[in-house]
C-alpha cells in the first residue's frame, strides 16, 4: 500500500469513527486532497483530524467536524447551498461534490480570491464565491434549500433564516466565541423553526463587516 493510500484510508477511517456515517459525504470527502487547502508549514498535517491555521487569522476546520456538518445538512443533487465563512475553500468543495450549486461568502478578500483560483484548478464550475459581510447573507440569490455556517454566531442569524426556503435546513454553532458552543440544526417548516442540539464545537466567531486583510 502506498503512503497516499493509507492516509487515505486512515482519514476515512478517523471520519467515521467520530460519527460520519453517510455514504454520500464519505464518497465527496474521499475524492478531495485536504492538502490542497493547507498552506506552508501545516501541509504536512493536513490529512490528521484536527483544525490548522490558515490565513487572516482564520482556520481550516477539523475533517470530521466539517463530515458531520456537511451529514447534518442533508444535502441533495439539486439543492442550492449557502455557505458563510469560505475561509479555506475546504467545506465548499465537500458540498460541491453534493450539491447542485454553492454560493460561498467570506469577509476577506484574500480567503475568496484564493479560493475562487483553488476552485478553478479543480474544475468546480458549480461554486460561486462572494466577497461581502456573510451575517446578512445574499439576498439577491436567495432562498437557499440549504445554508452552512462556518463561523459561530450567538443566535441564528434573522437575515440567514429569513433566506432559507421553507422545508430548507441550516446548520451553524451557536454560543460565546470564547467558550465551547453547540452545534445545531435549524430546519424552516411552514409553521415556525424545528432545533436540534448536535455536539458541542469551537470555531471562529461569526463577525460583521468586511476584513481588513
Amino acid at each position: 500500500m502506498t503512503l497516499d493510500a493509507e492516509r487515505k484510508m486512515q482519514f476515512l477511517f478517523a471520519l467515521r469513527s467520530k460519527g460520519v456515517t453517510d455514504r454520500h459525504v464519505l464518497q465527496a470527502m474521499e475524492k478531495i486532497d485536504r492538502g490542497a487547502f493547507v498552506q506552508g508549514l501545516f501541509a504536512d498535517r493536513a490529512y490528521e483530524d484536527t483544525p490548522l491555521p490558515i490565513t487572516c487569522g482564520q482556520t481550516i476546520s477539523q475533517p470530521s467536524v466539517v463530515g458531520l456538518m456537511t451529514q447534518a445538512l442533508q444535502v441533495t443533487p439539486r439543492d442550492k447551498v449557502l455557505e458563510v465563512g469560505t475561509g479555506s475553500g475546504y467545506q465548499a468543495t465537500v458540498l460541491a461534490h453534493m450539491a447542485r450549486r454553492v454560493y460561498t461568502v467570506d469577509r476577506f478578500r484574500r480567503l475568496t480570491r484564493a479560493a475562487e483560483e483553488l476552485f478553478a484548478r479543480l474544475q468546480l464550475t458549480n461554486v460561486i464565491t462572494f466577497t461581502a459581510d456573510g451575517s446578512h447573507g445574499l439576498p439577491d440569490h436567495a432562498p437557499f434549500d440549504r445554508i452552512l455556517v462556518t463561523a459561530a454566531a450567538e443566535d441564528p442569524p434573522g437575515p440567514l433564516l429569513a433566506q432559507l426556503r421553507n422545508g430548507g435546513i441550516m446548520v451553524l454553532p451557536v454560543g460565546q466565541s470564547d467558550t465551547v458552543q453547540t452545534l445545531i440544526r435549524v430546519t424552516k417548516t411552514e409553521t415556525g423553526l424545528d432545533y436540534d442540539e448536535l455536539r458541542p464545537v469551537r470555531f471562529v466567531p461569526l463577525l460583521e463587516g468586511l476584513g481588513r486583510e
